[in-house]
């Protein structure tokens, strides 16, 4: 095996691709920053109990782990940046009123999500501290979709869900750990015979509405059934309604639920959601509400946020067009590189072609070239 082969599922990003993904990195940060949020930057690598302490089983399996040759203290490299943002709003900024943060980096996985899927995600994301109220989730459902159409998205579509479903029905009822994993792995794998038998020691409403769930996924009219179906307790309701509004914010997307859908069920506290578009083969962004993220850092207050992949985001997204760039030669003349530098600065591309590469074709568009004309050195269009 040669020495640069890269491990499996890492790659080389190269010029066309980094360009495409720079370009949307920024558009991202921008979006976000228009609605106010704040960039923060936390380190690839962190004491390991700082790093997954409250995190739990997926993130640890998750997480590469290190000896620090300085300390040597277990390591580990970031799975997520989520918990990170979650330790700096409760212990650096520690801010009374909502905190609005979004952060962009590189994180690392030791197994792939997808098959073909990489392992060093750049993930860019978003988070809201400080208000429990659902404006909270809409305006972060509002800036996915944003980021989504700075990044030309074509067709999104959105998958809706809520964690207190099921934590409403199961509330009063003693379960333990392993009772409980598998009436969720039932649950989302919608097999109702097995369901139905892991239930069948349980109070019938609880029962019935489990079983209910299974088959509670489609569009606006799975609600009015949900209504109908599940028993009406007060975090029931409290959910249904808080999907039905936020689906009413979304009117030109097109929505489904599935109420059965448990996928980060341990971290998710209220409403959740994955975002689809064509030519992807999973969801581009997941969130929704995750109230006790800052709990383990001693800080335990309303938090709602997404992150997305941007190397899966420009899997599916159309190529943007070169930046037209302008040719130039290469001279040890002062009236030549100052005419360069000026271009520059006006926010022009410059080539300078070396000597004897007059032939070569980069990664650039040139479509103009600067030429001498009666000892002036202008820009003009090329032939």
């Amino acid at each position: 095996m040669s020495a640069w082969v890269l491990p499996d599922h890492i790659a080389d990003v190269l010029p066309s691709e980094a360009r495409h993904i720079e370009e949307l990195r920024r558009d991202l940060l921008d979006t976000a920053r228009s609605y106010g949020y704040e960039l923060v930057m936390p380190p690839l690598l962190e004491h390991l109990e700082s790093l997954l302490t409250g995190a739990g089983e997926a993130l640890d399996l998750q997480t590469f782990k290190l000896v620090d040759q300085l300390s040597g203290r277990m390591m580990g490299l970031r799975a997520d940046c989520t918990p990170q943002v979650a330790r700096i709003d409760a212990h650096l900024l520690n801010r009374a009123g909502v905190t609005r943060l979004c952060y962009c980096g590189p994180v690392l996985h030791t197994r792939s999500g997808a098959p073909h899927a990489t392992r060093e995600p750049l993930q860019f994301g978003a988070e809201i501290y400080g208000h429990a109220g659902l404006e909270a989730d809409i305006e972060i459902l509002t800036l996915a979709f944003d980021c989504l159409k700075a990044a030309q998205v074509q067709f999104p579509s959105i998958d809706l869900a809520d964690a207190r479903l099921v934590k409403a029905l199961l509330a009063d009822v003693p379960l333990n750990a392993s009772q409980l994993a598998a009436l969720h792995a039932a649950l989302a794998v919608k097999d109702s015979a097995e369901l139905n038998v892991l239930a069948r020691d349980l109070p019938d409403p609880v029962r019935q509405g489990l079983l209910a769930l299974v088959q509670l996924y489609g569009d606006e009219r799975v609600l009015a059934e949900a209504e109908k179906a599940l028993p009406p307790l007060p975090a029931v309701r409290e959910a249904l309604l808080g999907l039905k509004q936020l689906a009413q914010h979304l009117p030109s997307a097109s929505v489904t639920f599935d109420l059965a859908d448990l996928r980060g069920y341990a971290y998710y506290t209220g409403a959740r959601f994955a975002i689809y578009a064509p030519g992807a083969s999973d969801a581009l962004v997941r969130g929704g509400r995750y109230d006790a993220v800052g709990a383990v850092f001693g800080r335990n207050r309303p938090a709602a946020g997404f992150s997305l992949d941007l190397k899966a985001l420009v899997a599916v997204v159309a190529p943007r067009a070169l930046q037209a760039a302008i040719r130039a030669p290469w001279r040890d003349d002062a009236s030549l590189n100052a005419t360069i530098v000026a271009l520059r600065a006006r926010g022009e591309i410059v080539v300078c072609v070396l000597p004897g590469h007059e032939s070569e074709v980069d990664e650039f568009h040139c479509d103009r070239e600067l030429i001498e004309a009666a000892g002036q050195w202008v820009v003009k269009a090329m032939n």
